[in-house]
């Protein structure tokens, strides 16, 4: 019989029989709620996270006011962690450098005093040698706790009660940012200008259902406190603060200092002799200036950015880093160009408005819903003020009336007060007092039954009337209270303005395009070389296009002698093309120097051993070849067609059993002619439009033969004739204009070419 779960034991006592995957699944999701709630995501109200609030909360408690003195860092941790944040030290230290860091946030929270790190990315000293008070921002943030704006809470051991949120106008969300992940969520807020969130604020405040673009108007974008450029266009920020989602690309800002009364916003710092050098006054957000420049360095180590030769640090309280390009003829826009690509001087900073609601709810939200939610809440924080105010002023008011009746009845209370043994229960019955009055009028000193006080009594009871219609038509009124709040508003303005030094603009926006691949041949310095290559192999570069009369000048190894010689520019590509039909590539500021002979070609490309070097040609973007094997079939290629990217060359001709690659020649842009000679001395010419262009292959036949192969093959202008060097030492050359008998179809024979034709069957 199948036994049933009756059968099963009872649980133990203090024990859950409970399956192992809900309960583990329950317990995870009270963890991730506990982490995005409690740890990880800033609410929106006040911009901060437990930690942050916590923190602030018991310093003020210390009253580590601005105008105080400092105390140290382990006193406030420490009251952090014993009473509100049972946590550990380092994580609640590390809360509180941050706050305290002025380009970590834009406008800091707690003024510190000692190391507390650096954009370096030193970290802060241990918290028993650094210390630490509140700034005039955070007394802002936590304005109105005492005014019954919030509601206070319990601490983890019910011994003390710390606020939900900070009441203050100050928008610190949006002002400092934040930054956080949790399970399966994350935060990621840049800091803004807090006079430009402000000016949003106020537009909708008068226009609820204002477009996104007039706020834009205001808030143009991030203000990092570092500075920096942000390179977006307009409608990329427009989209990712209409989403809430989305990234803003920050550069480096190049900058001298003031010259002439403006900045110098090139970054070139001209030097004598007409040398330059460029400066770099701003980095982008949160990047480490130490890892920057050691990046940099190890490019210029590396040799991946050869148009650079030094970087230097020369910041004491502001950044200026040093960059000395490898000549004067650098291009400075290549050079910033190269140094975005390849470093962090051009960074992304990743937008994800995730925050915590009112209701404790994580949301993904745009800007116009942010300040709307952030409005709604300030209005909250305005009428719980005034009601505790007029809550406030009914017990004053209370109490006045009481001693005014007291003043009226003067004779009756003292004799009430000499003979009665119940006194306060007499006054209450008689004057129809409360018991607060009653016990108010009792506690009274002598020195207060003076007329004067009698007078000040009435005129404080008129005033707080006053006060207290004010404060209800204030409560029962939607447009007072937004007109309250337009107030309050613009007098914080004042404090965090765009004219004042702490509320000035920092990160400029100015779009830029994207980042460019640059060159090759624009990182290095061009100049004149003349390539020579060996017949053992060996190949270097002299400086200057050396004149072809002074070739016999070069100096080589005890039984080797010159093979080619080209004038190239060092920014050049160098195409080298072996028998076997493999072409390979070298650059042409790879070469050694032409001091000595040089270096083995095969230690810089994979050679067949027992192939030979056929050709050696500077590359250019629109050049073309005609490619010729033994055989005699070939084609025209184009020279971009048959660049190497590897060591290994790139398979360009196919050759036959037994064939080679034998001509490699280079086709001016006028050429419309092709002669190919054979080695039975046999002449064709033919159109070169009968020739194919391929990037690969074996090409078609130029000349039929019974024995033997093709010798040599070129390209010529038809109408100029076919010309060729003469023998012995004179170099005269021949051309020959009348070409009517050798003119015939591609693939033919031909015959016999014109007398005085080199006996080498060459055409050079």
């Amino acid at each position: 019989m199948a036994s049933t779960t009756d059968d099963l034991p009872p649980p133990e006592p203090g024990n859950i029989d409970t399956p192992f995957g809900s309960a583990l699944s329950e317990r995870y999701l009270v963890y991730a709620l506990s982490t995005i709630t409690a740890r990880s995501l800033p609410d929106l109200r006040d911009g901060l996270k437990p930690v942050h609030r916590r923190l602030l909360w018991a310093m003020r408690a210390m009253r580590l006011d601005p105008s105080q003195g400092y105390k140290k860092s382990a006193r406030v941790v420490g009251d952090v962690i014993g009473k509100f944040h049972p946590h550990g030290d380092t994580a609640v230290y590390d809360a509180m450098v941050r706050l305290a860091q002025d380009f970590s946030l834009r406008y800091p929270l707690v003024d510190g005093q000692g190391n507390f790190g650096n954009i370096d990315g030193d970290n802060a000293a241990a918290y028993r040698y650094t210390e630490a008070r509140l700034t005039r921002v955070a007394i802002d943030l936590m304005q109105g706790l005492d005014e019954g704006t919030v509601d206070f809470r319990p601490t983890y051991n019910g011994e003390d009660e710390e606020p939900e949120i900070m009441p203050g106008l100050f928008p610190n969300l949006l002002a400092n940012g934040a930054s956080g992940i949790a399970v399966g969520m994350a935060t990621n807020i840049p800091p803004h200008n807090a006079a430009e969130v402000i000016d949003a604020a106020l537009v909708l405040l008068d226009n609820p259902r204002a477009e996104l673009a007039e706020l834009l108007t205001h808030v143009r974008g991030p203000d990092f406190p570092t500075g920096g450029v942000i390179v977006d266009s307009a409608e990329t920020i427009a989209h990712a603060y209409e989403t809430g989602r989305g990234s803003f690309r920050v550069r480096a800002r190049f900058s001298t200092g003031k010259q002439d009364g403006a900045w110098e916003e090139t970054g070139i710092e001209k030097q004598a002799g007409g040398t330059w050098q460029l400066v770099i006054s701003e980095i982008p957000y949160g990047v480490s200036k130490g890892k920057l420049i050691e990046a940099i360095a190890q490019l210029i180590a590396d040799k991946k950015l050869p148009i650079l030769e030094d970087v230097r640090d020369e910041s004491a309280e502001d950044i200026r880093i040093v960059l000395v390009p490898k000549s004067r003829n650098v291009d400075p826009d290549i050079l910033k160009e190269s140094l975005y690509r390849l470093t962090e001087l051009e960074s992304r900073f990743a937008l994800n408005l995730n925050v915590l609601d009112a209701t404790r709810t994580p949301k993904v939200m745009g800007l116009h819903q942010l300040l709307t939610e952030w409005l709604q809440h300030q209005i909250i924080v305005l009428v719980r003020r005034a009601e505790h105010r007029i809550g406030k002023i009914d017990d004053r008011l209370e109490l006045v009336g009481g001693y005014l009746i007291a003043f009226l009845n003067l004779d009756r209370v003292i004799e009430i007060i000499r003979t009665e043994d119940e006194p306060k229960a007499v006054m209450m019955a008689e004057f129809e007092l409360t018991d607060r009055q009653a016990e108010a009028i009792l506690n009274m000193r002598l020195r207060s039954l003076r007329k004067l006080e009698e007078m000040e009594l009435k005129r404080e009871q008129a005033d707080l009337i006053a006060e207290r219609e004010e404060l209800a038509k204030l409560v029962a009124s939607k447009d007072r209270q937004k007109t309250r709040l337009r107030k309050d508003l613009e007098k914080l303005k004042v404090v965090y303005g765009l004219d004042t030094p702490l509320g000035a603009r920092r990160t400029a926006i100015a779009e830029a395009a994207p980042v460019r691949d640059i060159p090759l041949d624009a990182m290095i310095e061009k100049e004149p070389v003349t390539v020579i290559l060996s017949k053992r192999g060996w190949i270097r570069a002299q400086r200057g296009h050396v004149p072809a009369d002074q070739w016999a000048e070069f100096k080589f190894k005890e039984g080797d002698e010159l093979a080619f010689a080209v004038h190239a520019q060092t920014t050049d590509k160098l195409l080298v093309a072996a028998s076997d039909g493999r072409f390979y590539t070298v650059g042409a500021d790879k070469l050694p120097g032409g001091r000595g002979f040089g270096e083995p070609l095969r230690l810089m490309v994979d050679i067949d051993p027992d192939a030979r070097i056929v050709a050696l040609i500077p590359a250019s973007a629109d050049g073309r070849l005609l490619l010729a094997s033994s055989s005699g079939h070939g084609f025209v290629t184009q020279m971009a067609d048959v660049i190497a990217e590897t060591r290994k060359g790139r398979n360009v001709v196919n050759l036959k059993p037994k064939a080679h690659l034998s001509v490699v020649r280079t086709i001016a842009a006028n050429h419309d002619s092709v002669a190919v000679i054979g080695e039975n001395r046999k002449l064709v010419v033919f159109p070169i439009a009968e020739v194919p262009v391929m990037a690969r292959g074996q090409g078609v036949m130029l000349q039929k033969y019974r024995d033997g192969g093709l010798s040599d093959a070129t390209s010529f202008v038809f109408a100029e004739g076919l010309s060729w060097t003469m023998g012995g030492e004179t170099g005269r050359v021949r051309t020959e204009t009348d070409l009517g008998p050798w003119r015939v179809a591609r693939s033919a024979s031909g015959r016999m070419p014109p007398t005085g034709f080199p006996r080498n069957n060459r055409f050079d």
